[in-house]
């Protein structure tokens, strides 16, 4: 059964309406780049199976595992591609050691520069930090990204 997108947008609507569990599965699905299996929840769940809706919160915890275990793999991913010497975050930074601004280097580290597209440039001598803050930045945007990890 061939649908246009017009199509999906109204099965989908219809489902939300009528069966949030089952818009769930459908929305997590299509996240996941699953389009064949969203349309064929979507025709099991206009066919009214009760076997089906009982296996509807199985299937949700299996999207859901399979998601989060996809965001782990696409952060440790970025993680070794961004090849960081050592994990350092902000909170291990000694800043009454350093001459660096916490208070910039905290606005820096809500990674807003990111949305603007601007750039950050660390300078200062050796051994003042720029390789810490550097590389918890990095992190930061890392997690910023993903949406995952609150801010220290």
């Amino acid at each position: 059964m061939s649908h246009d997108m017009t199509g999906y947008a109204l099965q989908e609507e219809h489902v939300m309406r009528h069966d949030p569990a089952g818009a769930a599965i459908v929305i997590m699905m299509r996240s996941l780049k699953m389009p064949g299996m969203a349309q064929a929840v979507q025709d099991l769940h206009e066919q009214g199976s009760p076997a089906f809706d009982a296996a509807i919160p199985m299937l949700s915890q299996l999207l859901k595992a399979e998601m989060a275990e996809r965001e782990v793999r696409s952060i440790a991913y970025h993680m070794k591609a961004a090849r960081f010497p050592a994990y350092k975050d902000i909170s291990g930074f000694d800043f009454g050691a350093s001459e660096v601004r916490e208070a910039l280097v905290r606005q820096l580290h809500r990674c807003e520069f990111m949305d603007a597209a601007e750039n950050v440039v660390l300078i200062g001598g050796p051994g003042t930090g720029k390789s810490h803050v550097a590389t918890a930045l990095g992190i930061q945007a890392i997690w910023t990204c993903r949406g995952l990890m609150p801010l220290l």
